[in-house]
């Protein structure tokens, strides 16, 4: 509200933005390059583009959201940087993943690799320890390659660990990370922060080129002053991380109820019958079913613990229906339409 007084210079060049500018280098303790763009998708992709010519590759997890969800998006801003995928059963990278890779061929016919990125937490909701991200930069940066972190949920891993945003990041070695807003509350934006500074050269007009570049910069930027000063996003993530964790609780005594991976931020992936998931979704859940089979339940940073203990209660419930009495409970779902959690 306050930035929509009066006019001001557009484009960036605005007093908000080199305020949210400002207050990213105080909160990460270094004099970084700091963009603001629309969304994950265009943060990520560009970051990478950045980082790589088009013969190169960006090496990733089968899990990663530059892999899975962006259609493409960082191969098509690259002009055709290739992502190579490590295929394991994990969510997260190693530094042995990010060797074998990178050193399997060394010929001209094969993507030079140049980057690696790894998605922090994970889309599992899996966390890197600090001595797992030191490990692996230290990878990166004797085979000559970049790191780079997807932090959509950047808020949510700096919660769970306990640690300041700098550990997690330029210390241990990342060289660009996008900083997500909007799974945190914000109504758009993303950050994308470069502490190598040469890096971010004429990533301003990378930006314009994809459309990027807002001519009211300052409705970006305004609202991550307020985040970031006021101490809101990092609030808002404990709040998000500890709704997980009362779903959880309420959860591991069921033998037919399965935690799919380590509930360790702001998601929960449950593994069960599939009668009990459509049964779910009849009482008026909504959720995902694409990792794993299992069910995945994201809460926000303004999640209801009411209506987590809700949605509890009917999982409990249903687990302890029969297959034979299925049909009857199907006569009587519960009144209470609730709003999705996902």
């Amino acid at each position: 509200m306050q930035a929509n007084k009066g006019s001001l210079v557009p484009y960036g060049e605005d007093e908000w933005t080199s305020r949210a500018a400002d207050a990213f280098r105080t909160l990460f303790e270094k004099a970084c390059e700091v963009f603001f763009v629309f969304n994950g998708t265009a943060a990520n992709s560009l970051a990478l583009a950045a980082l790589c010519q088009s013969y190169n590759s960006v090496i990733c997890s089968s899990y990663a959201h530059v892999e899975t969800d962006e259609c493409g998006a960082p191969e098509f801003f690259s002009n055709g940087s290739k992502l190579l995928v490590a295929r394991t059963d994990s969510a997260k990278l190693t530094a042995h993943d990010v060797r074998t890779l990178s050193t399997c061929r060394h010929d001209i016919h094969y993507p030079k690799p140049r980057a690696v990125t790894i998605t922090q937490p994970t889309e599992t909701g899996e966390l890197y320890s600090l001595t797992e991200i030191r490990q692996i930069a230290a990878a990166c940066h004797e085979l000559g390659l970049y790191l780079h972190m997807d932090g959509s949920r950047f808020a949510n891993a700096c919660a769970a660990l306990g640690c300041s945003p700098a550990d997690m990041t330029w210390r241990a070695g990342v060289d660009v990370l996008c900083f997500g807003g909007t799974k945190n509350g914000m109504a758009v934006s993303e950050a994308i922060l470069f502490f190598e500074r040469s890096l971010a050269d004429g990533f301003d007009y990378r930006c314009k080129q994809a459309g990027q570049l807002a001519s009211k910069m300052r409705f970006l930027s305004a609202p991550w002053v307020g985040m970031l000063e006021s101490g809101a996003w990092l609030r808002t993530a404990h709040h998000a991380n500890a709704c997980a964790k009362r779903l959880a609780e309420q959860l591991t005594d069921l033998s037919n109820i399965t935690l799919m991976f380590p509930v360790q931020t702001n998601s929960v992936f449950i593994k069960s019958e599939e009668r009990i998931l459509d049964r779910l979704r009849m009482r008026g859940w909504r959720f995902y079913t694409f990792i794993g089979g299992g069910a995945r339940f994201v809460f926000a940073w303004d999640a209801d613990p009411a209506q987590v203990d809700r949605l509890a209660a009917d999982i409990r419930l249903l687990s302890r229906i029969e297959p034979l009495n299925a049909a009857v409970e199907d006569q009587f779902p519960d009144p209470q339409q609730p709003s999705s959690l996902d």
